[in-house]
């Protein structure tokens, strides 16, 4: 019943609003010439989110541009669907839920399933690397290795989930989600059968860094997904279920895994993968259409620059094909991974860290248990094994429960205390005001529970004990995963595909580390030690990081603001200074009015070369750049920056 309350008063605040389409994903336009891209630099209009520091600007316009923001209603305007012929992705005609020129405006009951489908695809990650946990020493006999070869399995696994989504989220932020989530999966099943048919330890390994590659793709495009459909002001609710997924994989992974490898052996395990994948790329096929923003059609080059470059064409025709080749290859291979540029930010480097060995120890700890609990005193069988894992897994699950509204309400707090109203009366929230008491508790639970387990484990301690140490640490950690990923998605607005990207690679490669050093850890200090290294490290680390980002934070968080606002003064230029670059190429020593041209362009904004040629041609193939940026006016080198994107 308070769901269903809840859901009247979002509508009704809807409705409120004036009514408007949803503003096209924000895109340069490269058809306009050089004085008409600068002159367009002075219309752009600062904008002020909601919950956002209101600098002196004009309230008044700012509260109609933030109350048309909430405007779009699943009650106010009737689906705009768009013909089967014309709807995007692969196999995009096939969909029973049509896709929609604004996806905000789905039902609330399509939202929601369209939001659990991407749950249960965001597990297959978390599913393939922990099912396999009771089956390590069965596969250390049939192979006749070793357990660091073993782990490798899942470490290479847990590697390539941290790469593969700098890829898929660069992708689906301009080929769409569909097309990403029916490749990628169509991929997990695929290796996922070449895993289960396996006949050595080599193959093996080699087709489960292809699964994890492919699985992980829903991680940081499912984020995507979620705020193509919901609003801010509606979308916390939508990524506690998106959650879920990852939540609830670890937590019955290693209860099936051992189950099957104790019944059927573990290529059971591999087999449980492919037809899990292949339920879920059914359900993408049939029921997830394309939700990304349309972006609107690129008008002709004007007529002076296409006949240039037609001239240019006809004289090398060969030389520019292999440009073309080459800035394609630049645009799918180098490109993606500008987005690990964000960790140059104190406060992303800092977030993402702290979260980070918290997950890597998570790893540890996982190797810890199958390799313990399998030998003496315990000599459990693999299903027992399996149901081990339960305790960290209900910790996450509690603390995804009560630790938002937890973390909610310290941050209500902090602004209240602070002070912090906007000209509606309403709070204003900060990222670092996630970081307060419940971050102080988590970082010193987690390594102590740790610390706990590894001691009882040491001394043949009843299981009980062990068991009961996981899940303080499942909920303590879990309350440091859910903080640092929100706080990344406000530190990098607009961007969030990128914000878990970037947080998956360096967790996941931590984690990978951990996985593979554990066991040979383990038998050199024995497990006591390892976990009391451990423990020492994550507190003090953590307390550095916490200390140092809730000392610098709103410094830190300017200077970022400054850096996007310099890079999108530059954007509008980027195809006219793209362009002229390759005219000169091509005319060699004949360019020196090409040359003029350039340098008036920076003159002009006050942009330097490495701006103009280097973060605005890069933007050209990361358009979601421009979303992170605060709204800018540039005249002759004056900036008058939006107050509102911090």
């Amino acid at each position: 019943m308070k769901s269903g309350n809840d859901d009247e008063k979002i509508d009704d605040e809807r409705e409120k609003g004036q009514k408007e389409d949803r503003p096209p994903t924000a895109e340069s336009d490269s058809t306009k010439s050089t004085h008409s891209q600068i002159e367009s630099l002075h219309e752009i209009q600062p904008v002020v989110t909601l919950g956002e520091p209101v600098g002196n600007i004009d309230t008044k316009s700012l509260h109609r541009s933030r109350t048309q923001s909430r405007a779009s209603s699943t009650r106010s305007r009737a689906l705009s669907i768009i013909p089967r012929s014309k709807r995007r992705g692969l196999f995009g005609s096939l969909t029973f839920v049509p896709e929609v020129s604004n996806p905000y405006d789905y039902k609330r009951s399509t939202k929601w399933g369209l939001v659990s489908i991407i749950a249960l695809a965001t597990a297959a990650a978390p599913l393939g690397s922990t099912v396999v946990y009771p089956a390590l020493p069965v596969l250390v006999k049939e192979f006749n290795t070793i357990e660091t070869i073993t782990n490798l399995s899942v470490a290479l696994y847990m590697i390539s989930m941290a790469i593969f989504p700098l890829w898929w989220s660069s992708f689906s932020e301009e080929y769409g989600r569909r097309s990403i989530y029916v490749i990628s999966f169509t991929l997990f099943v695929i290796f996922s059968v070449l895993s289960a048919i396996s006949t050595n330890i080599t193959m093996l390994i080699i087709f489960r860094m292809c699964a994890g590659g492919a699985s992980a793709s829903a991680h940081s495009t499912g984020a995507g997904s979620v705020a193509d459909l919901f609003e801010v002001f509606e979308r916390g609710r939508a990524m506690s279920i998106f959650y879920l997924g990852p939540l609830l994989g670890p937590l019955i992974a290693p209860i099936i895994g051992g189950a099957v490898t104790q019944g059927l052996g573990w290529q059971a395990t591999m087999w449980f993968l492919a037809i899990y994948g292949l339920i879920v790329l059914l359900m993408i096929i049939f029921f997830l259409p394309e939700t990304l923003a349309r972006r609107k059609p690129e008008e002709p080059a004007p007529i002076a620059q296409t006949e240039d470059l037609s001239r240019m064409r006809t004289m090398d025709s060969a030389k520019e094909k292999t440009k073309k080749l080459t800035k394609s290859l630049r645009r799918f291979l180098i490109d993606p991974l500008a987005v690990i540029l964000y960790l140059r930010y104190p406060p992303v480097l800092i977030t993402v860290m702290i979260a980070a060995i918290a997950f890597g120890s998570l790893y540890v700890a996982n190797i810890a248990i199958q390799q313990k609990f399998s030998q003496p005193p315990y000599n459990f069988g693999q299903l027992i094994i399996g149901l081990l894992y339960i305790p960290s897994g209900l910790g996450y699950f509690v603390a995804s429960l009560l630790g938002g509204k937890w973390i909610d309400n310290i941050m209500a707090r902090e602004a209240r205390k602070a002070n912090r109203y906007d000209e509606n009366g309403k709070l204003i929230y900060f990222p670092e005001d996630r970081l307060r008491e419940n971050a102080w508790i988590a970082v010193t639970v987690y390594p102590l529970a740790l610390l706990m387990f590894g001691w009882t484990l040491k001394y043949g301690v009843h299981f009980m004990v062990p068991a009961i140490a996981m899940f303080f640490f499942g909920v303590a950690s879990m309350l440091i995963f859910s903080a640092a990923t929100t706080m990344l998605t406000e530190f990098i607005r607009k961007r969030s595909s990128a914000g878990v990207a970037i947080n998956n690679f360096v967790r996941n490669t931590l984690s990978c580390i951990g996985a593979i050093v554990a066991a040979p850890w383990i038998n050199a200090i024995d497990v006591g030690w390892v976990f009391t290294s451990i423990c020492i490290f994550c507190m003090l680390t953590s307390y550095s990081g916490i200390w140092i980002l809730r000392k610098n934070s709103t410094k830190w968080r300017v200077g970022m603001d400054e850096a996007l606002n310099a890079i999108l003064a530059c954007l509008p230029l980027y195809h006219t200074a793209e362009v002229l670059i390759e005219q000169r190429h091509s005319k060699g020593h004949a360019a020196a009015g090409l040359d003029n041209h350039l340098e008036a362009l920076q003159h002009e904004t006050h942009c330097g070369t490495d701006l103009v040629f280097g973060h605005a041609i890069h933007a050209r193939h990361q358009p979601a750049l421009i979303d992170d940026a605060p709204r800018v006016h540039t005249h002759r080198g004056a900036q008058s920056v939006g107050d509102g994107q911090r």
